[in-house]
This record gives structure tokens, C-alpha cells and sequence, in this order.
């Protein structure tokens, strides 16, 4: 069966956003301190990289074997991460790693309406 244009639009912007998150990481100011220990810093780190890797696994089960709940899981993900940044935007401002993630919730944004929109529709099963 051919796999819909919008699930491949959905798996390329979902793949691209969480390239950009793991960019966005690399980034970020890993200096300690002492709110921040470089033991609380590394398991920081470590924590979101394993995020990352189960959100890769989310989106290859949508698209690979057309499960539907991992569309909503991604989709809390995608509101919890804009909360998030709300939240970083309003203490620091626009820095590197912000701008970064910024690209990355569009991007997410983007693929999950395709996912659910267009030729995608019936595609997911329950």
C-alpha cells in the first residue's frame, strides 16, 4: 500500500523538528553552577536525548504502522513544549537554543495538521 503524501510530509516535519531539538541541546549553556552541577546538568541532557529517541519511536509507529494514539501523544508533547518555551521566552528572551526550538514547534505544528488533514484521513487506524 502507498503510504499518503501528507504522512509523508507528516513523518519528514516531525523528523526534521526533532533534529532541531537535539540541536537545540547541543547548544544550550551547559556551564555550572550552583543551582545547576554538572551531575544535574549531564542527567539533564541525558533525559532529552531519551525524550527525543522515544518521540522518534512515536513517530515512526504513526507513520510505519499507522497507529493514531501516538499522533495525540505528539500532539500533548507539541502543547507541553510550547508552554515550555512561553516560559523560557519570558525569563531569558530569544537566544540561540530558543530560536531554535521556536523552528522546531512550527515544524511540529506543521506535520501534526498534516497528519490529520488531506489524504492522511483514514490512514491511522485506533
Amino acid at each position: 500500500m502507498m503510504v499518503p503524501r501528507n504522512v509523508q510530509r507528516f513523518e519528514a516535519l516531525l523528523y526534521a523538528s526533532l533534529m532541531l531539538d537535539a540541536l537545540s541541546v547541543a547548544v544550550q549553556d551547559r556551564t555550572p553552577s550552583i543551582e545547576m552541577t554538572e551531575q544535574m546538568i549531564m542527567t539533564a541532557t541525558l533525559l532529552v536525548g531519551g525524550m527525543i529517541l522515544l518521540l522518534v519511536y512515536l513517530v515512526w509507529l504513526a507513520a510505519h504502522w499507522r497507529k493514531n494514539w501516538p499522533r495525540w501523544v505528539l500532539a500533548a508533547a507539541l502543547v507541553l513544549s510550547v508552554i515550555s518555551l512561553a516560559q523560557i521566552l519570558g525569563e531569558r528572551g530569544l537566544e540561540l537554543d530558543s530560536a531554535i526550538e521556536t523552528v522546531s514547534c512550527v515544524l511540529t505544528t506543521f506535520g501534526l495538521y498534516f497528519s490529520f488533514t488531506g489524504d492522511a484521513q483514514g490512514w491511522f487506524n485506533a
